[in-house]
C-alpha cells in the first residue's frame, strides 16, 4: 500500500475527515512544479510516520469541489487535520523540516 493516497471527492469524508489518525492533505496540482518538489519530501514523511500520520493527496483540478471548501488558492496547500478539524494549514514549497515540525505538532496535539 502506498504511504500517500490520493482521495476523491467521494472518498474525503471518510478517508480524511472521520480518520482516527490526523492527516495531511496535499492540495496539488499537475502544472504545479513546487508541488512536484515537495512531493518526494511528503512520501519520505508518509512512511517515517506510518501509523501516526495519514498523508492524503487532493488534485485540486480534478476534485474543484473540495479545493473550494477549503478556499484553496495557491499550490501547494497543505492542511492538518485531526479529528475533521482544520488545525494547521502551510501553503508553498517548504524544507523537510518544517513539514516535520508540522508532522509533530499534528501527533503532540492528537
Amino acid at each position: 500500500m502506498p504511504n500517500v493516497q490520493s482521495v476523491t471527492k467521494n472518498e474525503f469524508d471518510s478517508e480524511v475527515l472521520q480518520s482516527e489518525l490526523p492527516v495531511v492533505v496535499d492540495f496539488w496540482a499537475d502544472w504545479c512544479a513546487p508541488c512536484h518538489r515537495v512531493s518526494p519530501i511528503l512520501e519520505e514523511l508518509a512512511g517515517d510516520y506510518a501509523g501516526r500520520v495519514r498523508v492524503a493527496k487532493v488534485n485540486v483540478d480534478e476534485e474543484i469541489e473540495i479545493a473550494e471548501r477549503y478556499a484553496i488558492r495557491s499550490m501547494p496547500t497543505f492542511l492538518f487535520i485531526r479529528d475533521g478539524e482544520v488545525i494547521d494549514q502551510i501553503s508553498g514549497a517548504r524544507p523537510r523540516e518544517d513539514f516535520e515540525a508540522h508532522f509533530e505538532n499534528l501527533i503532540e496535539r492528537h
